[in-house]
């Protein structure tokens, strides 16, 4: 039997849709329209406790696009799942209703926990050639997933070092002053101490990275002109790789990477923050090199939904 499902990720920096056909008995998953938009939803969360405005206007604008796409392909099944910023701000209410009033479903807002089992599960749906335990490593805008797991997760934590939060707290130039790197790196070494006591990463055999900003990262190492996730799915990029591209991100001014036309728009600004929690993350586990996957939290919705 096949059902057709509409899953929506609703993040810091970003909000996306997949509308697929998933077989139950199988597990397999046709694509049928994957989107994203950069609407930076929890632009100033992290320090006014509050969705701006305009943030949210953008956020609701897509969201009436979303659902006019969900309602032509006739997705059976709806799931909208808001993460981070979502939890963290007072007025959510008004962006529950404005989902709910476009798309016909109310926004869940994902825990933590919930959270980094979705991620889990879009990311090791199928994976192959790669040797378990895995370290599930989703670093999104306003948080990252640490999940350790073979075919289900063992352990979990959330922790809120993502790269729109850590750009906001701490990078107020371009390119960053040695100072502001600095600030940057002792967020996500306590971030990552804070899941070190949840989530053993010495069992860990194989470290696998998703979203933006690993995917951005393996699309400048690789040296594409233009994103392709054919072959960005699957790649193997070292710690010295991850580390160099790093270092040239970081001495590059904002217009500088925005000439990189494998940069989104909406990353240009946030980059460096998110490839920074990656090189921290291998350099303090000691693996030797990251596995890049483009299936995540919105495949882990999903497959979800066929269940």
């Amino acid at each position: 039997m096949t059902i057709r499902v509409a899953a929506i990720d609703c993040g810091t920096n970003s909000i996306r849709l997949l509308v697929a056909d998933v077989d139950v008995q199988t597990g397999l998953l046709l694509d049928l329209h994957r989107r994203m938009e950069i609407v930076r939803l929890g632009y100033g969360v992290d320090a006014t406790g509050q969705f701006a405005p305009e943030a949210l206007a953008r956020t609701l604008d897509v969201c009436a696009l979303y659902g006019d796409t969900i309602r032509e392909l006739g997705a059976e099944r709806i799931r909208f799942v808001a993460t981070s910023a979502t939890r963290d701000a007072s007025n959510r209410d008004e962006f529950i209703a404005g989902v709910l009033a476009r798309i016909g479903v109310e926004p869940e807002v994902a825990s933590g926990d919930e959270e980094a089992r979705l991620s889990f599960s879009g990311a090791t749906h199928g994976l192959s050639g790669a040797q378990p335990p895995y370290l599930v490593v989703d670093i999104g805008g306003g948080s990252t997933e640490f999940v350790l797991g073979t075919d289900q997760p063992i352990a979990a934590r959330s922790i809120d070092i993502g790269c729109v939060r850590l750009t906001e707290r701490h990078i107020t130039t371009d390119p960053p002053s040695a100072s502001q790197i600095e600030a940057v790196l002792a967020d996500i070494d306590t971030g990552i101490s804070l899941a070190a006591q949840d989530v053993p990463f010495n069992q860990a055999k194989t470290l696998v990275g998703l979203a933006g900003s690993v995917t951005t990262a393996a699309a400048v190492a690789l040296g594409l002109t233009e994103y392709d996730p054919t072959v960005i799915h699957g790649a193997r990029l070292s710690a010295a790789t991850v580390a160099a591209v790093s270092d040239r991100l970081l001495a590059m001014t904002h217009d500088e990477r925005a000439r990189i036309s494998v940069i989104h728009p909406g990353r240009v600004d946030v980059l460096n923050a998110g490839v920074l929690v990656l090189r921290r993350i291998l350099e303090v586990t000691g693996l030797p090199e990251v596995l890049v996957s483009e299936h995540d939290i919105l495949d882990g919705i999903a497959w979800s939904l066929a269940r």
